[in-house]
């Protein structure tokens, strides 16, 4: 009886790992499809890599400054051409737009 209990619980052993074997096959199965539709979802929602985007965010500051720059060079010269043809129009009766150029010929 010793014999047959001893085979018993052998293949018992043998069967528990069997089993344990084949849920590790499933999980890692199952671990497969869910990173594949994962996958698959985030590349059909258009989204963009980080790298992407914190390249695409420095070029929006470097214009936003370069804006920011011009918008001050601008004024400058606007305030210039006012000094000038404020003066100018004293002077020689111009009474037109500045940069308007000089009307129909």
């Amino acid at each position: 009886m010793t014999q047959t209990t001893g085979r018993l619980f052998d293949e018992m052993s043998r069967f528990m790992n069997d089993a344990a074997g084949v849920a590790q096959g499933v999980r890692r199965e199952a671990e497969t499809v869910m990173k594949a539709q994962m996958e698959r979802f985030l590349r059909d929602m258009d989204l963009v890599k980080r790298e992407e985007f914190d390249v695409v965010k420095d070029l929006a500051a470097a214009a936003r400054l370069e804006n920011e720059r011009l918008a001050a060079r601008l004024a400058e010269l606007e305030a210039k051409v006012a000094a000038l043809s404020g003066h100018a129009a004293g002077d020689t009766g111009f009474t037109g737009t500045p940069g308007a150029g000089p009307g129909p010929v």
